[in-house]
């Protein structure tokens, strides 16, 4: 596969990703860019304290899944790039996880898109997130978390 979605922490910028999606022979059709950058949540739903995260990839299907979700949506009517790009390994709050941009030839092609690459990716990629926390009663402790159980 030629292209890797899924990448080490720090080893991929916003702007790198930005100055990619300029790059793409169709650029000059575009007239917005879409950004979501998911970040490191300090709170869990349930209000307790969140130390850190560790994320882990089944990297092969991962970047798999992550291309096909880029390629369906780019094939869509008003969309010139979509870029999804997760990290891997150890997070601290307020550390970016995830890029995920979207270009096309006007605003209300390139939201719906957006908020679609988001929910498809969290739903379908092998990406694995272990929350360190403090629990409300103050007891330390860690658990895998599926994306249903996240609000």
């Amino acid at each position: 596969m030629s292209v890797k979605y899924v990448h080490e922490k720090g080893s991929l910028s916003i702007e790198e990703l930005i100055e990619k999606v300029r790059g793409n022979a169709n650029f000059h059709k575009t007239g917005a860019i879409a950004i979501f950058i998911g970040v490191v949540r300090g709170e869990t739903p349930k209000g307790e304290k969140v130390q850190k995260l560790d994320i882990e990839a089944y990297a092969e299907g991962a970047n798999e899944v992550l291309s096909n979700i880029c390629r369906d949506l780019k094939s869509r009517k008003g969309i010139v790039d979509v870029q999804i790009h997760h990290f891997v390994g150890e997070f601290n709050v307020g550390e970016d996880l995830v890029y995920v941009l979207v270009a096309g030839l006007h605003r209300d092609d390139v939201f719906p898109a957006l908020k679609e690459a988001v929910e498809r990716y969290k739903k379908e990629a092998p990406i694995f997130k272990k929350e360190y926390v403090v629990a409300n009663d103050g007891v330390e402790k860690a658990y895998w978390v599926a994306e249903t159980e996240e609000s």
